[in-house]
């Protein structure tokens, strides 16, 4: 059993870098996440690498 098996993370930053790469050891872990990011078409490419079942992309701006 993966150690974040039927958990659910929001990450902000996901569509690239340090981000995304906490998004994809999260999802081999187990884990759905959420990606938020300002690039909405960059989160949605982001999503969809790590695959529909495991993540979904919203657009987000965490300074408001």
């Amino acid at each position: 059993m993966a150690l974040l098996n039927g958990q659910t993370a929001v990450i902000t930053g996901g569509a690239q870098g340090l981000g995304f790469a906490i998004a994809q050891r999260f999802v081999a872990e187990g884990a759905r996440v959420v990606l938020g990011d300002l690039n909405l078409e960059a989160t949605e490419a982001a999503a969809a690498r790590l695959g529909a079942a495991a993540a979904v992309a919203v657009r987000t701006d965490v300074t408001d």
